[in-house]
């Protein structure tokens, strides 16, 4: 092996790698286990979700192999592309007709037997039009003028999708926006401000909308209502109180038998406890904190190689990926009102699951240009086609600057 070929195997992160395909393994696992009756019941085949689920997991992978080619300034010239694309996806949705509507939500393209998911896109296009746009207008943030930017432009992104309703997906991406404008360098008041004007306006739309109010009130005493509004999160946990320790075992779940809805999707966690116990639930939060903290080293390399679209970059995908496990995770366990996100990489979801793992990718991509720039100081060398796991792949060499981006 080169000199070369040892630095890329000895700087390379494997938490990051280790963490993803762990969560996606235990994924594959639980939605077999947490499908099997439901689907053999609803489909007459108890494999269903499983080979759906396998299915997208290898087109998520085979979009990931194609993200991880595509080099960073690349992503950080498509971003206004990108951020009118996803507008476009989430005004096309509610257009009847083209938008499918389930359970009174429509929040689905149907595009012949695929169902495509504009929420979950408009992640991905947000996250790197943020970054793209906080690395070029980082100075003028602390003036309420260019502040209030990326504020209106959250804001329209956030009507059109609460007009689905995604409620979930606003509190999930705002958050994360927010997290990133604040890393960029706006002032603390001016943040302060529209964290405050957010909350606020939160609480207006639970108050004034009689279903989001009446699941507040369910989730401050679900036992009061257990058969009607409070009968997920009731199912939901008993499933983790049977769970006790160790749990009843592998496939042998109770809940999953039609007593607790959506048990492959949203509350997947509930049937993981309850099967694996707390030590199980615990080592599925620590996969996340593992996933967490490796993101947080690349913000942090990034930064010392002042590569300010790298570093905003990274962050925002940590946010996004530990918030939405955070609200998952909580929703399940009654920690939060009850809301429709998925388990990031191990939930049943087709557009989910694909975005989780060109994220992935994303993350990849990171860590492999800031390691060619630090492997290239320290020996002449630039290790990117050295990549452990892209061994055979030829990717470009380009790193966004952040007065380049």
């Amino acid at each position: 092996m080169s000199q070369a070929q040892t630095m890329s195997a000895k700087n390379f992160d494997w938490l990051l790698p280790f963490c993803v395909l762990s969560l996606a393994s235990i994924g594959v696992v639980m939605v077999a286990s947490a499908s099997i009756a439901y689907a053999a019941d609803i489909h007459g085949d108890p494999w269903f979700f499983l080979k759906r689920h396998l299915i997208y997991l290898g087109v998520g992978a085979c979009v990931a192999l194609v993200v991880s080619q595509v080099p960073l300034y690349v992503w950080s010239r498509l971003s206004w592309p990108l951020l009118l694309f996803s507008c476009l996806l989430l005004m096309a949705v509610l257009v009847p007709g083209i938008g499918r509507e389930v359970n009174g939500s429509r929040r689905w393209l149907a595009l012949g037997s695929i169902t495509v998911q504009p929420a979950e896109i408009a992640k991905f296009c947000l996250l790197v039009f943020f970054a793209s746009f906080l690395t070029r207008r980082n100075r003028q943030l602390r003036h309420w003028s260019s502040f209030m930017v990326p504020v209106v432009i959250l804001g329209i992104v956030a009507l059109l999708l609460l007009l689905q309703p995604d409620f979930g997906s606003v509190v999930v991406i705002s958050g994360t926006v927010l997290a990133m404008v604040f890393l960029a360098g706006a002032r603390l008041p001016h943040t302060f401000v529209l964290v405050a004007a957010a909350a606020c306006g939160l609480v207006l739309m639970a108050l004034v909308s009689p279903y989001r109010l009446q699941r507040l009130m369910t989730f401050l005493d679900p036992w009061r209502d257990q058969f009607a509004g409070g009968y997920q999160l009731t199912q939901s946990l008993i499933a983790f109180g049977r769970g006790e320790w160790f749990g009843v075992g592998l496939g042998n779940s109770v809940q999953k038998l039609f007593y607790l809805p959506e048990a492959h999707t949203d509350f997947i966690f509930a049937i993981l406890s309850e099967e694996w116990g707390m030590v199980g639930g615990l080592a599925v939060i620590a996969l996340f904190a593992g996933l967490t903290v490796s993101l947080l080293r690349l913000v942090r390399g990034a930064l010392a190689q002042q590569n300010f679209f790298a570093a905003l970059l990274a962050f925002g995908i940590a946010v996004l990926m530990a918030g939405q496990a955070f609200v998952n995770m909580g929703v399940a366990s009654g920690l939060l009102p009850t809301k429709g996100l998925t388990l990031p990489f191990v939930s049943s979801g087709g557009s989910s699951l694909v975005i989780c793992c060109v994220l992935f990718a994303l993350a990849l991509r990171l860590q492999v240009e800031l390691r060619s720039e630090n492997g290239s100081k320290e020996t002449g060398v630039a290790p990117i086609s050295q990549l452990p796991i892209f061994n055979p792949l030829q990717m470009g060499d380009r790193t966004v600057k952040g007065e380049a981006a």
